[in-house]
């Protein structure tokens, strides 16, 4: 792909608009409670920085419906920002109009302030043209590093880039495309995808694309029951797309067309309800009751899946394999973490509780790479072009 990176621009004396995700969450006393986003954007912020920039960052918080609403507001990320940097990090209380000017007029070569909210006025979702150059006029150069937006065709994403005289990928966005390009044009074999999460219709394109690519797939979460019914088993009160059963029994067997082994839970952790408190069993799937419901894969399952996982080279992982949130739901999640944290090929891990599995393990410094962007990574993934992306090439 033909996109500048951060390191082809002269940045000296410029004013620099960065895209960051900092769509980060607050606890109830408006402090961040997870930074890792903040951190992750550190590496091209910090350069610029070096680079006698004058930094304006830019991101979303939540989703305000187009409206400023405190409860979305950035100050609290500036905040832990300036905390990170061990320096000041003015804030300006919207991200555009005469606040926004005189907060960025006051940068010097070096510094960097936060912008509210993008959010917070409507035309920023709607990618609307006047707001998108309002936003280009703040700066004399832009630069694109939250991957986790790059799925999104908003103002700050696409709209302004034409308004920009140069625009570039930072570190983070390379870094992205970097390691999910691998998996898609030259992933060292055996290639094993583990999908999980709650819907086979929020991984339809991704199984459609891999197959092609993969020697295994690994099924966990209540998606995995869809496939089930799909064989004619029994799975009790399990979730199930029903409308989507004819198109999983198309999908294994264009898997099997492929001579790619499509494996599924062979047994599983089974309740009456989704509580922590609730009774639990381990079952064959076939011996699922009527009144049960599965919530996690069980240790066969988990066996199997580590040893195909032993021999991969190249894994790429989203979505838990039960409710991961619940401690009694949570042991085939946490196993796949490790059998990735021991795995001795290439480890990809994209989406929030993949992630926050990888981090409860111990793991996420034995994973070659953590996406930052779960929905990004999989429209990439499959094969979508994403619009954040397509707006840097050839600029």
């Amino acid at each position: 792909m033909s996109i500048k990176s951060i390191r082809d621009l002269s940045l000296r004396g410029k004013r620099l608009f960065l895209r960051v995700d900092f769509n980060v969450p607050l606890d109830e006393h408006r402090k961040v409670s997870d930074n890792t986003r903040i951190r992750a954007a550190l590496p091209t912020l910090e350069f610029a920085q070096q680079q006698g920039a004058r930094v304006i960052l830019a991101s979303h918080l939540g989703r305000p419906k187009g409206q400023a609403n405190a409860r979305y507001s950035l100050k609290p990320v500036a905040e832990e920002l300036a905390k990170q940097l061990q320096q000041d990090v003015p804030f300006a209380n919207d991200c555009l109009g005469s606040e926004a000017e005189a907060v960025t007029a006051r940068l010097q070569n070096g510094q960097a302030c936060l912008l509210e909210n993008l959010r917070f006025h409507k035309e920023e979702e709607a990618n609307d043209a006047g707001f998108s150059r309002q936003l280009a006029g703040l700066c004399d150069v832009y630069v694109n590093d939250a991957f986790g937006t790059a799925h999104r065709a908003h103002a700050s994403t696409v709209g302004m880039i034409p308004f920009c005289r140069e625009a570039a990928a930072g570190f983070l966005m390379q870094k992205e495309l970097e390691y999910l390009g691998k998996l898609l044009e030259n992933p060292e074999m055996p290639f094993v995808a583990v999908l999980g999460g709650a819907k086979v219709s929020d991984k339809i394109e991704v199984i459609q694309n891999l197959i092609g690519r993969v020697d295994a797939l690994l099924i966990g979460g209540a998606m995995a029951y869809t496939f089930l019914l799909a064989q004619g088993l029994a799975v009790g009160k399990s979730l199930v797309e029903r409308d989507k059963v004819n198109l999983a029994h198309d999908l294994m067997k264009q898997a099997a067309d492929r001579k790619v082994q499509f494996l599924l839970p062979a047994d599983h952790v089974i309740a009456t309800k989704v509580d922590a408190a609730a009774e639990t069993k381990i079952v064959n799937i076939a011996d699922t009751p009527p009144e049960w419901m599965g919530l996690d894969i069980g240790p066969k399952t988990i066996e199997l899946y580590r040893e195909v996982l032993k021999s991969a080279r190249t894994v790429f992982w989203n979505g838990p394999m039960g409710v991961f949130e619940m401690a009694p739901f949570a042991a085939g999640t946490v196993a796949v973490a490790r059998a990735l944290g021991e795995c001795r090929g290439i480890t990809v891990v994209g989406g929030g509780d993949s992630v926050a599995a990888v981090n409860q393990s111990g793991v996420a410094d034995q994973i070659t790479h953590i996406s930052t962007g779960g929905g990004a990574s999989l429209e990439f993934l499959s094969g979508i072009k994403l619009p954040g992306v397509a707006a840097l090439e050839g600029k």
